[in-house]
């Protein structure tokens, strides 16, 4: 029995549309969580993490999933840029090696995230260390996350732009993304108050730079999906 080879396009479209299942899934579980209090106000942080450690379990979990077929997307788009412009690979093997690295940073922020939960479970609470953990986690998700994820979306502009692998719309969005990014780098001088909206790693980072690149992922998610049901129409006309 023969395998059949995957299509690089339709594995382009079907990690792009896992991602945006476990982001609603993030979503979903975060509007449940509340608003954190100030890091140095102790005992209502201990009942916050209390209270919202389910919750952050089921988002780190769902942030697993959403990287992991992060990595299928980025490796997807890359060979997508191969196989029209072999000369370029090496502009896209920068894009999938910071991808990679966000990746990385992004599930070492979650794990640090998730001592929290795990602090609160069947242990004495230390604020201290619920507080370390909060702050490490914001660093992440915030100011380095950003300054990668620039680096993914220019790059991914750029090899939109030279080979029409995806549509030139798409290439505007990911410039814009990038540049989003770039401006909210500097949040993490924001400091940590959740009334802050330019606190680092704080609604406002996820509102102006991982939301915005979320969303370019699945606009070309759609746009290879169509594309391959499009040539394999073409394809059963030739037939």
């Amino acid at each position: 029995m023969r395998i059949p080879e995957p299509d690089v396009r339709r594995w382009t479209g079907v990690s792009a549309f896992v991602v945006a299942a476990a982001l609603g899934v993030e979503v979903v579980a975060k509007l449940t969580m509340g608003v954190r209090p100030e890091l140095d106000q102790s005992e209502a942080l201990i009942q916050y993490v209390v209270d919202a450690r389910a919750a952050t379990i089921t988002v780190i979990l769902a942030d697993t999933v959403l990287m992991t077929f992060l990595i299928v997307f980025l490796g997807s788009f890359r060979q997508l840029v191969h196989q029209r412009r072999s000369d370029l690979t090496w502009i896209a093997d920068v894009m999938f090696g910071a991808g990679l690295v966000f990746i990385a940073v992004t599930l070492v922020g979650d794990a640090l995230d998730g001592g929290t939960a795990l602090d609160v479970m069947g242990l004495e609470p230390d604020p201290s260390v619920i507080r370390a953990l909060i702050e490490g986690h914001t660093l992440m998700f915030g100011s380095i996350g950003a300054v990668l994820l620039a680096l993914v979306s220019a790059t991914a502009a750029y090899l939109t732009f030279l080979t029409g692998v995806v549509p030139r719309w798409t290439g505007v969005l990911a410039a814009i993304t990038a540049a989003s990014n770039l401006v909210w780098a500097p949040a993490a001088f924001g400091g940590t108050s959740p009334d802050n909206f330019a606190a680092a790693g704080g609604f406002g980072n996820a509102i102006m730079a991982i939301f915005p690149w979320l969303v370019w992922v699945f606009c070309v998610g759609v746009t290879t999906v169509r594309g391959e049901r499009r040539a394999r129409s073409r394809d059963t006309v030739r037939s």
